[in-house]
């Protein structure tokens, strides 16, 4: 039988990837396992715009508002998980392209699940399984369970 000891489960904050944590938090607690929780803020391309180009000095602030709200946004979401409290948990916000993190996290963490929504945000990713969910399961290395 398949016993995780470390999860990962990635957020986005929408009501998929809450489902995804509250199954994550489900199997911990059956497991006695561990539940790392990430989100990624998605690094911008360019710090241009056609002719007009942002300085380091004055993205730096703005990355560091946006990590964090990531970080407060998932101390909200965890707090509307009931009976968290028996489950260790370690929250991180990471800046990058989200599958490339995910993967990165649970490399880092050395997890034996992750467990992720099938999309998020973006209402093109309805269409077909998300685009962050598919990379995340053709590059993972452990197991992935997908949440819908």
């Amino acid at each position: 039988m398949f016993k995780p000891s470390r999860i990962l489960v990635p957020t986005d904050f929408s009501e998929t990837s809450l489902k995804a944590v509250q199954q994550a938090f489900d199997i911990a607690k059956q497991h006695g396992a561990e539940v790392f929780v990430v989100h990624v803020v998605d690094r911008p391309a360019s710090d241009c715009a056609f002719d007009y180009c942002i300085s380091e000095e004055q993205v730096k602030p703005i990355q560091a508002k946006m990590e964090e709200s990531a970080r407060k946004e998932i101390q909200n979401q965890l707090s509307k998980i009931p009976d968290m409290g028996s489950v260790k948990v370690s929250p991180n916000v990471r800046m990058g392209t989200p599958y490339e993190e995910i993967l990165n996290e649970a490399d880092v963490n050395n997890v034996d699940l992750i467990v992720i929504s099938s999309f998020g945000f973006k209402k093109i990713a309805r269409l077909l399984l998300g685009s962050v969910a598919r990379q995340v399961m053709m590059g993972a290395v452990c197991s992935v369970l997908l949440v819908r």
